[in-house]
C-alpha cells in the first residue's frame, strides 16, 4: 500500500440513478419487502423443523424478550404502538392455546399467521427508505459544511469561511487499493467491512463512498442512533437499513439476516461492520460478529445455484480500516470494557454522541483541529478470503485463476450445507482480521502511547492490568530519554513489518524521532479533558488517564511488539 491518497472527487461509476441498485430497491420496496417476509417466514419453519410445538416455543421466548425489552430498556425511536402489538400478540398466542377444537394442522397455521405479523413489523422496521433527492443534500451539506469548517481553520481572516484552499481529501486521506474497488463495483456486488472505533464511522465511510464515485450502499446501523435527529436524517439518506441490538430472539434475527441477503442478491452494494459493534478497547476487531456477513456466503451460493456464475454474480469483500489520532467516545469505550472485562456491575455508557449538540460541537472541534484521519482501502476478496485481480477473478496464493463456485459443489451441482458454509464463513471472518492488520495505518499518537504504556507496565510488572490503572497518576512518570529511545525500537520494528506488508505506517512517521513524539503528543486523545499523555515542565511523560492510554495503547495489539519490552 503506497502512501499516495485521492486528492480528488472520482466521477461516477453509474452516472444515471436509476441504475444504482439502491434506487432499483427503493422502487420496489413494498415488493420486497413482501420477499423478504416471506423468506424469512420459511427460514424459521425450517429452523422449527415446520413442528407446531417447536414453532409455538419460539413465538413464547419471542413475546418474553420483548416485553422485558420494553419495560427495562425503552427507546425514544420506539413505536407508540409497541406495548399494544405485544400485548395483542400475548392474547392471540393465548386464544390458539384455549382452542381445544383445533386440530394440529390449524393451529400452525395459526401461529404460522401471528409469526407473519412479528416478521412483517420487524422487516418494515429493518427496512431502509433510500430518497435519492435526500441523499445528494446531505452529500452537498456535508461536503460544503465540512469544507467551511476546514478552511475556517487553515486560512486566516474573515474569507476564509468562503476559502476553498484546503479540501476534504486534504483532511480524510483516502488510500489503498481504491481504482480495483471502482472496477469490481461495476462487475459484482461489493461488501464493505470496516473496523469500527466511533459514531462517527458511518459518516466517514458514506462520505469515502461517494467521493471514490461510487453508487449508495447500504448498511445496518444501530436503531439507537435513529434517537437523535441529525444522525437519523443522514442514516436514512446514506441508505442505512435499522438494526436493533435489543433485539436478541430467533425470529428478528433471521429477519435481520434475510433482508441483508436477499438486498445482496439483488445487486446492492453493502456495507456491514463485522465487529458488530465499535470496539470498546480500541483493539482492531479479532473476533467478528459472523451473521450478517453470512447472509454475503448465503448470497454467493444462491447466485451460483440460480446459474449467475459470471463475474456479475460474485460477491468481493473488501476490508477497510478507519485510522484515528483521537476517538471521541474513548472515555466511555474503555470504562465499559474495563467493567465488562473485570466482572464488575453493569456499566450504562454515557455516549458522547447522546445528542445532536455533542455531535456538532465535535465535528467544529474535529474540522478545525490539524489532526488527521486516513481510511484505507484494501484488496477486495472473494467469499473465500482469496485475494481477486481488477478482472474480478479469483486468485490462489501461487497467483492461477481458480472458480470460487467450486467450494459449494458436490456431487456435480451446488448443494446447501449450512455447516460447510458455517466453516466458510469462520475462515473469511479471520481473514479479514487478516487484513485489518494489514491495511492498518500507524500514527504518530499509536507510537506515543503504545510505548508509554508498555513502559508503565514493566515498570510495575508484578501488578495485573486492574491494579496498574488503580495507581495514581501522579505516580507515574516516564524519563523523556529512555522514552525516546524505546519509541526509536518500536518504530524500527514497524518499518520491519511496514517492508513486509503486516502493517502501513503514514508518512509522518518517515520523520526524526523528536518530531514524531512532538507530533504524537500533540494529537493524542486532544479532546478529551484528561489527556491520555503529554510532556509536562520537567520535561518527563506523564499522563492524567490511565485508561485512556491503555485504550489509545491498544490499537497496535496483534503485532508481537510486547516482545520488545
Amino acid at each position: 500500500m503506497t502512501d499516495d491518497y485521492i486528492k480528488h472527487q472520482y466521477a461516477p461509476i453509474l452516472p444515471r440513478k436509476d441504475e444504482w441498485p439502491v434506487v432499483k430497491l427503493s422502487k420496489d420496496r413494498k415488493a420486497f419487502i413482501q420477499q423478504v417476509v416471506q423468506e424469512s417466514v420459511d427460514r424459521i419453519l425450517q429452523i422449527t423443523g415446520n413442528q407446531s410445538h417447536a414453532l409455538k416455543e419460539e413465538l413464547e421466548t419471542t413475546l418474553y424478550r420483548e416485553r422485558m425489552r420494553i419495560k427495562q430498556n425503552p427507546w425514544l425511536v420506539d413505536p407508540d404502538d409497541e406495548r399494544e402489538f405485544w400485548s395483542k400478540v400475548k392474547a392471540s398466542l393465548l386464544a390458539i392455546n384455549a382452542e381445544n377444537h383445533f386440530g394440529e394442522s390449524e393451529r400452525k397455521a395459526a401461529f404460522i399467521q401471528l409469526l407473519t405479523s412479528i416478521v412483517t413489523r420487524y422487516v418494515e422496521e429493518i427496512a431502509g427508505n433510500f430518497k435519492h433527492s435526500h441523499y445528494k443534500m446531505t452529500r452537498r451539506i456535508a461536503t460544503y459544511g465540512f469544507s467551511r469548517l476546514l478552511n475556517t481553520a487553515r486560512v486566516k481572516g474573515f474569507k476564509s469561511f468562503f476559502s476553498n484552499q484546503f479540501t476534504l481529501q486534504d483532511k480524510i486521506q483516502i488510500i489503498g487499493e481504491t481504482d480495483q474497488l471502482r472496477d469490481l463495483a461495476s462487475k459484482g456486488t461489493i461488501i464493505m467491512v470496516p473496523t469500527h472505533f466511533s459514531n462517527l464511522d458511518s459518516i466517514l465511510i458514506g462520505w469515502t463512498i461517494s467521493t471514490l464515485g461510487l453508487p449508495p450502499f447500504i448498511y445496518g446501523a444501530g436503531l439507537n442512533l435513529f434517537n437523535i435527529q441529525i444522525f437519523a436524517y443522514f442514516m436514512n439518506a446514506l441508505g442505512a437499513y435499522k438494526v436493533d441490538r435489543r433485539k436478541k430472539n430467533l425470529i428478528y434475527i433471521e429477519s435481520l439476516k434475510t433482508y441483508s441477503k436477499e438486498a445482496i442478491q439483488f445487486g446492492c452494494h453493502s456495507l456491514f461492520f463485522p465487529g458488530g459493534t465499535r470496539s470498546r478497547s480500541g483493539m482492531i476487531e479479532a473476533k467478528l460478529k459472523l451473521g450478517l456477513l453470512s447472509t454475503a456466503m448465503e448470497a454467493q451460493r444462491n447466485h451460483y445455484k440460480n446459474g449467475v456464475s459470471g463475474v456479475e454474480g460474485k460477491v468481493f469483500i473488501v476490508p477497510v480500516t478507519i485510522n484515528y489520532h483521537f476517538v471521541l467516545e474513548a472515555p466511555s469505550l474503555i470504562q465499559e470494557h474495563l467493567n465488562i472485562t473485570g466482572q464488575e456491575r453493569y456499566y450504562k455508557e454515557m455516549d458522547e454522541f447522546s445528542n445532536s449538540y455533542k455531535i456538532s460541537k465535535f465535528l467544529v472541534k474535529f474540522f478545525t483541529k490539524g489532526s488527521d484521519i486516513s481510511v484505507s482501502i484494501g484488496k477486495a476478496m472473494d467469499i473465500m478470503g482469496n485475494y481477486v485481480d481488477r478482472e474480478g477473478n479469483s486468485r490462489d496464493q501461487h497467483g492461477r485463476v481458480i472458480d470460487c463456485k467450486d467450494y459449494f459443489m458436490s456431487k456435480g451441482k451446488v448443494t446447501v450445507d449450512h455447516q460447510r458454509e458455517e466453516e466458510y464463513t469462520k475462515a473469511l471472518g479471520e481473514r479479514i482480521v487478516e487484513e485489518f492488520h494489514k491495511i492498518n495505518r500507524v500514527f504518530s499518537s499509536h507510537l506515543v502511547a503504545y510505548t508509554a504504556f508498555r513502559m508503565i507496565q514493566k515498570a510495575n510488572k508484578k501488578l495485573d492490568l486492574f491494579n496498574l490503572l488503580k495507581i495514581p497518576e501522579e505516580d507515574i512518570s516516564l524519563n523523556y530519554e529512555s522514552f525516546k529511545d524505546k519509541c526509536q525500537e518500536v518504530l524500527d520494528r514497524l518499518k520491519e513489518l511496514s517492508k513486509e506488508g503486516k502493517v502501513h505506517i503514514a508518512p509522518h512517521l518517515k520523520q526524526d524521532i523528536e518530531s514524531i513524539i512532538s507530533h504524537g503528543l500533540d494529537n493524542v486523545g486532544m479532546y478529551h479533558a484528561k489527556r491520555p499523555l503529554i510532556r509536562n515542565g520537567k520535561g518527563e511523560i506523564v499522563t492524567h488517564d490511565t485508561s485512556l492510554l491503555f485504550f489509545y495503547h491498544n490499537r497496535l495489539e496483534g503485532y508481537g511488539l510486547e516482545r520488545l519490552f
